[in-house]
């Protein structure tokens, strides 16, 4: 459960998906790492809060406890502590594994492919990520998904209502996913969860409970930071906010702070007809890197991650609801002939085409009857036939036909 094959038009719909982020990834300056799909248990459980539950842990394997990856974040800590890399602009595509419940409809699954891009290294406050949102609304924008609604956040937001309601610093990240629920669950539930916390939490569920319901503006919450005493964050984040603004148009991006949000600088909702309603989310964090190599030093990273299945889930819906009849092969000619005994010809023509780089099939038989191998062409989109018969060898020429048009030429 929670693993799906791919036919051969849905491998095409999918590389053209990730083909379209790649390319912005490279746009910005990102070089390609892979990391293995195994990772030590040990670097892996801990560093989820709740999500460690989800995580595939395998046997014993000759003296290693191992885990299956649960994202490409950690395996990228690792990359960048066991290298002692300091500053690294990468890009991972790559599948990660979750023992979750699936909802397939929804493009949930035990296995998928994660699009991360990460900036690490120490930078001037908020720039990096002013990036990454810019990042995400380039994606959405290129595969042409429609409407979609980008909500901007920050976790030291969050930290300050923390404090404010006295929740000790070692429950943070339990609050944390308790928090994240209120895009999920009603907030009536999250208030009831709050409490088994402890301490402030009850104070936190009134809190949170008022700015869902009044809808705080970014610039009262800034305002908020500000009387934390992270005047100098504020400010580097209004003016990042604001020159990112400006290369967008204002019908595409709206800016919202958003507390549900727990651990997110930014985090993109896009819901577009035609499908069942899914919700595609993008996440763009900031993550310092737990994984020093030197006594107290760690590498602050900030990144965002593309949901490429739910992405790939509408785009399957709308090829579907649209009956367009996609191409799975990218073959030009097919080479034919209409006679007996032509199959070394066949071979010979085709052979060439090969060497001078042009994709080319022929039909696996003999003697093949000439309709049938143009039939083929028709059937799986092949635009060329190059026919060689007894005429055409004595010539020393060969006859290319438009499958399409029917015309043909010699040369």
């Amino acid at each position: 459960q929670g693993t799906r094959d791919h036919s051969p038009s849905h491998v095409l719909l999918r590389d053209r998906l990730l083909a379209a982020v790649v390319a912005c990834f490279k746009r910005h300056g990102a070089a390609a790492i892979d990391t293995p799909v195994l990772e030590l248990r040990e670097t892996l459980i801990g560093r989820y809060g709740e999500g460690a539950k989800l995580i595939y842990e395998l046997q014993d394997q000759g003296g290693e406890l191992l885990a299956l990856r649960y994202d490409l974040t950690v395996p990228f800590a690792r990359y960048l502590a066991m290298n002692k890399i300091a500053n690294m602009k990468r890009y991972h595509v790559a599948k990660v594994y979750r023992r979750d419940n699936p909802a397939t409809t929804r493009g949930r699954y035990r296995e998928f492919y994660q699009c991360d891009f990460d900036i690490a290294g120490q930078f001037d406050p908020m720039i990096p990520d002013a990036e990454c949102v810019k990042i995400v609304h380039e994606i959405l924008s290129d595969l042409q998904l429609g409407d979609f609604l980008i909500r901007v956040n920050h976790r030291q937001i969050l930290n300050g209502v923390f404090a404010v309601c006295g929740i000790p610093e070692s429950k943070f990240i339990t609050t944390c996913s308790t928090v994240d629920k209120l895009d999920k669950v009603s907030i009536v539930l999250v208030r009831r969860l709050l409490p088994v916390l402890g301490g402030g939490c009850l104070g936190l569920g009134s809190f949170t409970a008022v700015l869902i319901r009044k809808r705080f503006t970014t610039a009262k919450l800034l305002l908020f930071v500000k009387g934390l005493g992270s005047s100098s964050m504020v400010k580097n984040t209004a003016w990042c906010l604001q020159q990112f603004l400006l290369t967008i148009p204002v019908r595409q991006m709206r800016i919202i702070s958003e507390i549900a949000d727990c651990c997110l600088t930014a985090r993109v909702v896009g819901a577009w007809a035609g499908g069942d309603g899914t919700s595609c989310s993008n996440r763009c964090y900031s993550l310092p890197l737990q994984m020093p190599w030197e006594e107290g030093r760690k590498v602050p990273c900030v990144g965002v991650s593309i949901g490429i299945e739910r992405i790939f889930s509408i785009l399957e819906q709308r090829v579907e609801a649209s009956g367009e009849k996609v191409r799975t092969t990218e073959t030009q000619v097919l080479v034919a002939t209409p006679h007996k005994h032509l199959i070394a010809a066949r071979l010979k023509l085709i052979s060439e085409l090969w060497d001078a780089g042009i994709k080319a099939e022929m039909l696996y038989k003999k003697d093949p009857k000439l309709l049938k191998q143009l039939q083929y062409c028709e059937d799986t989109g092949i635009p060329l036939a190059a026919i060689v018969g007894e005429q055409e060898l004595t010539d020393g020429v060969v006859k290319l036909r438009d499958v399409a048009t029917r015309e043909e030429v010699r040369m």
